[in-house]
């Protein structure tokens, strides 16, 4: 999954307004929310991205040969990509 800096950017600053108009938290630093919000949404992406390639690896170097995006492929992707992430405690 690639999200460009632009889209991440973006997202992070409709969360922190959302954050902000829903009274939830007020802001010392506007700046200083926005950035760890883009942060966060980045480390997000870069750990998505890191268990995508993982998976894929694994896919590739069953001794059967899945092919790509068939059902089956699909199927494994989705079970290695929950066990991968629950391992590191991300979710998708």
């Amino acid at each position: 999954m690639m999200i460009s800096e632009d889209r991440q950017s973006h997202f992070a600053r409709i969360l922190v307004d959302g954050i902000w108009n829903d009274d939830l938290v007020d802001f010392t630093d506007d700046e200083a929310a926005l950035r760890a919000a883009k942060k966060g949404i980045s480390q997000f992406v870069r750990d998505i991205q890191e268990i995508d390639k993982k998976v894929r690896e694994k896919i590739a170097s069953l001794s059967r040969g899945v092919v790509d995006n068939s059902s089956e492929w699909e199927v494994l992707y989705n079970k290695y990509f929950e066990e991968e992430s629950a391992r590191r405690g991300t979710k998708k």
